[in-house]
């Protein structure tokens, strides 16, 4: 039957891009969300549009969350939505102008979002609410909703413990909420006075549009990728939701029906990129630490908003990349040990998730830098937003719009400007719409273990700024083509003095050298004393093993077998991949 071809799935970006990786406030439970769904749609100036004061008011006033929170919610929303980079640039431009509280007050007031999308969105934060039952037993109980995983789906599943990644969650989360997330879309004239759904309602073919936000799918294998509200209004399935054209409405209980017939795995998620993704191989990979790394990638086959890249157990390396296949895939980097990564081209998301000691780089990321359960990590980005949760002994240089959002579990974390650049970051960067300014590295919003309001108490605060001394910029050792010479922006002032008391006091030193009118023996000797504790601090420091990975020298290509789909080899863009002790280089397009 061409019915059973039809295929509806969870969209990825939402849950990865829009769920909080905290459990969220009681205030955001179904019975207070069925209320504002109320509310919205009988007030002026929510519905069609909810637009910020009135949001600020609903979920200060109604709700009692702090204004921060509302504030995080909803720029959380507009952050992974449509916007363009020359919207979001002259927005940035007009922020950037404000010099008080209420004229940036005035900006904020003319935003606005989808108020049904916003409500699912509200609604999908429930993804990451801990449950005593899951907590106790590890998993879902059995219920006629989920079916029994396959051995490849239950490996993907252990490693793919970070919800916000798991495609089998999202499906899991959508089967068993698909009632109250419909329900949500009903108009509330179609309620019974006690605030019921009744069975016979409808819903309108407006409302099903907004449920693009969290579903999508296609006709059938390999054909293109529609929002669901197409697929339900026409072909196949317009019949079995029981479409009317006339009225342009569905019956709520039948397109329940319909949807959990069609609900299937994302074809495009992490199960199918682990299990049947393209792998990029190079050069060496032959013992030790270099035969557990993987990388695979979907990104020469999934639409736009489901194009990600996987970079595991990738230890004692250094990986270089920047190409116009990495441009715009969500990418996660998971389980990697004394690592230096550098990923040098416009990115729509990253996660770091369970790493430690390893030193990451990146191009401008569109949407959010998330940093998981790792330890010891050094991170450098400009990104549209940085999280950072159960980490420790980590430090971030970020350029941001918005405040970095430090999530409970953290200990010991640095926080820093910026300070590091490449040739062609400027126009990475007005690619996917960052600018300069505003930049609000330095005032993180700590969000504790009460979510209703932000932790403000300075003696509970897990992180601290970097202090100037302590300041030194990253230098990115590869040659690219571009324009940009120093950090976008320049560095904060404090900063740029304290690199050039130390430029000084270098320029001290040679003089003192030069003064000490030293002769050829004793030269020689002075440099040797030198060198050798400059030898010793880069080994102390770890900082021997980067320079070394970074010496590539000709290796023999890696052989795959047949059944692997493995990037061809391309001269135009370069994959660095080395390791300390067996270097080597491979030209691999990603």
């Amino acid at each position: 039957m061409e019915l059973d071809k039809v295929s509806i799935w969870p969209r990825m970006e939402p849950f990865l891009l829009g769920a909080l990786q905290v459990a969220p406030s009681s205030k955001l439970s179904l019975h207070y969300l069925r209320k504002m769904t109320t509310y919205v749609r009988t007030r002026d100036g929510c519905f069609p549009s909810l637009a910020w004061p009135m949001w600020r008011h609903i979920a200060c006033g109604k709700l009692q969350l702090a204004e921060e929170l509302a504030w995080l919610y909803f720029e959380t929303f507009d952050l992974f939505t449509s916007h363009s980079p020359r919207d979001r640039l002259e927005r940035a431009e007009c922020i950037s102008q404000c010099s008080s509280k209420s004229e940036l007050d005035q900006q904020r007031n003319k935003m606005s979002v989808d108020t049904l999308q916003f409500l699912l969105f509200l609604h999908i934060q429930q993804l990451n609410r801990v449950s005593l039952r899951n907590s106790l037993i590890g998993e879902e109980w059995p219920s006629h909703r989920t079916r029994s995983p396959s051995p490849s789906e239950r490996e993907t599943k252990t490693s793919s413990q970070n919800k916000n990644w798991d495609d089998q969650a999202h499906l899991s989360f959508v089967q068993n909420h698909l009632v109250e997330i419909l329900e949500l879309l009903v108009e509330p004239d179609q309620l019974s006075e006690s605030g019921m759904v009744p069975r016979d309602c409808q819903i309108s073919l407006e409302a099903v549009r907004s449920l693009g936000l969290l579903l999508e799918g296609s006709v059938h294998a390999g054909s293109a990728v529609q929002p669901v509200h197409k697929l339900l209004s026409k072909g196949p399935l317009q019949t079995h939701a029981g479409y009317s054209a006339f009225s342009h409405s569905f019956p709520l209980y039948q397109l329940i029906s319909c949807l959990q017939h069609n609900l299937t795995l994302n074809p495009f998620g992490i199960t199918s990129c682990v299990r049947s993704g393209k792998k990029l191989a190079w050069a060496q990979q032959v013992e030790g630490a270099m035969k557990r790394a993987k990388i695979a990638r979907n990104t020469h086959i999934a639409p736009a908003g489901s194009k990600m890249v996987l970079m595991s157990q990738i230890c004692k390396q250094t990986l270089a990349k920047t190409s116009d296949k990495m441009t715009g895939p969500n990418i996660r980097i998971h389980r990697c040990s004394d690592a230096f990564i550098y990923l040098l081209s416009p990115l729509r998301s990253v996660s770091v998730d369970k790493c430690r000691d390893c030193t990451v780089v990146l191009g401008p990321v569109e949407t959010s830098v998330h940093v998981h359960c790792c330890q010891n990590v050094r991170l450098a980005c400009v990104a549209g937003r940085v999280v950072i949760g159960a980490s420790s002994h980590c430090t971030l240089h970020a350029m941001t719009p918005t405040r970095p959002l430090l999530l409970p579990g953290n200990a010991d974390i640095t926080i820093g400007p910026f300070h590091t650049f490449y040739p062609s970051l400027e126009d990475h960067m007005a690619s996917v719409g960052l600018a300069v300014v505003p930049n609000m590295w330095d005032q993180p919003l700590l969000l504790g273990t009460d979510p209703i309001k932000p932790s403000v108490n300075p003696e509970l605060a897990c992180y601290r700024l970097l202090p100037p001394e302590e300041f030194n910029m990253l230098v990115v050792p590869f040659h690219i083509k571009g324009d940009t010479c120093e950090v976008p922006g320049g560095l904060p002032p404090r900063y740029q003095a304290a690199l050039e008391d130390k430029q000084k006091r270098i320029e001290r030193w040679q003089k003192t050298v030069m003064e000490a009118q030293l002769n050829r023996e004793q030269k020689s000797k002075f440099q040797e004393l030198v060198e050798a504790k400059f030898h010793e601090w880069l080994l102390e420091t770890g900082h021997q093993q980067e320079l070394d990975s970074l010496i590539p020298r000709p290796a023999t290509l890696l052989q795959v077998s047949s059944s692997t789909s493995v990037d061809e080899p391309s001269a135009n863009n370069i994959t660095y991949i080395t390791r300390d002790g067996a270097v080597g280089q491979s030209p691999m397009a990603c």
